[in-house]
């Protein structure tokens, strides 16, 4: 009788290893899957990163809202990762009124995004007024392109 016991005890305590394992594995899996997720989010928000603001003008329009909040919701749901929101201007404007405008369109996205529930820890906010232009140039078109507030993950 002890050594049907002993074979029993044994054959449970393999059992539950056994089951400790798969429980294990899955949890892996799943961790692996929630991790390819976000990868995916994350290079999908990528590709919607730029905000156009209008002439002398630092409100968001309401165009870009539902973009930005796919990056708070990212940004909610991924606590660990940060953003920097870079402020741009077209070069109209003498180079320290850019600077300040281009702060407060980054000040506005950065606004939205805490509103929107995302930790302040996580916002970072640089204005490069007109030293980085998207397209170079004097036509209104470039000037369109130069407005911009970027989310920038780091």
């Amino acid at each position: 009788r002890n050594r049907v016991a002993q074979e029993q005890a044994e054959a449970q305590r393999k059992a539950e290893a056994e089951e400790q394992a798969r429980v294990q594995a899955e949890a892996a899996q799943r961790a692996q899957q929630a991790e390819q997720l976000a990868k995916q989010q994350l290079d999908a928000l990528k590709n919607e990163s730029t905000i156009y603001f209008d002439f002398d003008r630092a409100t968001i329009k309401a165009e870009f809202l539902e973009v930005l909040k796919k990056h708070a919701d990212f940004l909610i749901a991924n606590r660990g990762q940060s953003v920097v929101i870079e402020g741009h201007t077209d070069n109209r404007g003498t180079p320290e009124y850019n600077i300040a405008l281009g702060e407060r369109r980054a000040k506005s996205v950065e606004t939205y995004l805490l509103n929107a529930g995302v930790r302040g820890a996580q916002i970072s906010v640089v204005s490069y007024g007109e030293e980085k232009p998207a397209v170079m140039g004097a036509t209104e078109y470039a000037f369109a392109q130069n407005r911009r507030g970027v989310v920038v993950y780091q």
